[in-house]
């Protein structure tokens, strides 16, 4: 169950108000200005206006391509932060967040940095949430006798299900010219993954 005052809805609220905003009065504007780049941070564009471009892998995620983008990250916002949030608690929740929009970011700069077209949306750092999600409350089906081998498929089949999930929101919403990474889902996700480790030993340091 999602609390009104916790980490995850803070997120959420501040997403949905500043994505609405974007949305209403003129989404490209808000896309050039808080997007991520790549390109811009390759140095090949340069915009006057802008945000500063190592700024712009946490601004984009709080900017969305359409109603439908941020309706669909925000649900997923709900069930994975709410649940992650149980675990690592308020400040681990947001540290994930924070750690899987920037990984997100560097992934997608990686495989194309000379790319003009802007990122935006929230699911490079849901997919840290995801990744973690997947580590801590799944429940593998018995494919093989090796219970390690049945955890990494079931993780594999939540990315491959969080990313085709993007991918459609991206094809219903008709691409409003922005960019819906894959890279960027992958990176996010495999930040989660590294991150549920530290996060429990942060959590419980004084257990």
């Amino acid at each position: 169950m999602l609390r009104l005052r916790s980490a995850t809805a803070i997120i959420a609220l501040v997403t949905v108000a500043i994505s609405a905003l974007a949305i209403l009065s003129g989404l490209d504007r808000f896309v050039m200005m808080g997007g991520f780049i790549p390109a811009r941070l390759s140095g090949i564009i340069t915009f006057s206006g802008a945000l500063p471009g190592w700024l712009t892998p946490w601004t984009s995620a709080v900017l969305h391509g359409s109603w439908l983008h941020l309706i669909i990250n925000m649900v997923m916002l709900a069930i994975a932060g709410s649940q992650v949030e149980r675990v690592v608690g308020g400040s681990g929740l947001v540290l994930a967040y924070i750690i899987g929009a920037g990984a997100a970011a560097a992934a997608q700069f990686a495989t194309d940095p000379g790319s003009p077209v802007p990122m935006v949306g929230a699911s490079g750092a849901i997919s840290a949430l995801f990744g973690l999600y997947a580590v801590f409350f799944g429940r593998p089906k018995q494919i093989t006798q090796n219970q390690k081998v049945n955890r990494w498929i079931h993780i594999g089949w939540l990315l491959v299900a969080w990313v085709a999930l993007q991918w459609m929101s991206e094809f219903l919403a008709g691409g409003q010219g922005v960019m819906l990474a894959t890279p960027a889902h992958i990176g996010g996700f495999v930040a989660g993954l590294a991150l549920h480790r530290p996060l429990l030993l942060w959590r419980y340091r004084k257990a």
